[in-house]
């Protein structure tokens, strides 16, 4: 019987493209940053940025140390964030629907730049803020963890009073998935975008 669902934000919401990211660094002159993302190695760049150890400022400086050029802060922030493309309306109103029904929590791997984009152009909708869709929305940038770690979602469990049994957790990744349910959380591992919107 499930009566709690937590969303992953990208690649299950939100809708992202890489291509769009590496030209958008290329851009900015910071080719060396692009290679990262295009070798699928965010997380030897990123990483700090999604524990809450490393501030905006320090990735844009780090960034521009990388780059051997001087974009400004808001130019690297706007290469970072083409990563993310959209939250569909249908997706948004789905959301809606099932509150009526269940418990929704969103846990997210992220950082502040991504997270403001999307709480401020994504998530708006019909009048509608990120605080309506979620009962509490858990950010590794806060948390100061990440997926696939255990006592993330451990603490989401805690923090919310959640029975792992009663709980479903939607990820695009399958490690992550495998995580959760070593806690017995049940799964859904997202493989397309919308296989939860076919499910629920």
């Amino acid at each position: 019987m499930i009566k709690n669902i937590i969303f992953d934000l990208g690649g299950v919401l939100l809708d992202l493209d890489s291509q769009r990211c590496i030209r958008g660094f290329d851009k900015i002159g910071a080719h060396h940053v692009s290679e990262y993302v295009r070798d699928h190695r965010t997380e030897d760049l990123f990483l700090g940025i999604e524990i809450g150890q490393m501030t905006t400022k320090e990735f844009c400086d780090e960034v521009r140390h990388m780059a051997g050029n001087l974009p400004s802060d808001n130019d690297i922030i706007w290469a970072w964030n083409q990563l993310l493309v959209d939250i569909p309306d249908d997706k948004k109103q789905r959301l809606l629907d099932l509150k009526a029904d269940y418990r929704l929590f969103l846990l997210s791997n992220t950082n502040e730049m991504h997270w403001n984009k999307c709480a401020e152009d994504f998530f708006p909708y019909k009048g509608y803020s990120v605080q309506d869709y979620f009962e509490h929305v858990y950010l590794s940038y806060k948390m100061n963890m990440a997926k696939p770690s255990p006592e993330i979602f451990q603490a989401v469990l805690q923090h919310s009073q959640l029975d792992a049994s009663e709980t479903l957790f939607i990820d695009d990744s399958l490690v992550n998935c495998q995580s959760a349910a070593s806690l017995g959380i049940q799964a859904l591992h997202e493989t397309t975008g919308t296989d939860w919107m076919n499910t629920l």
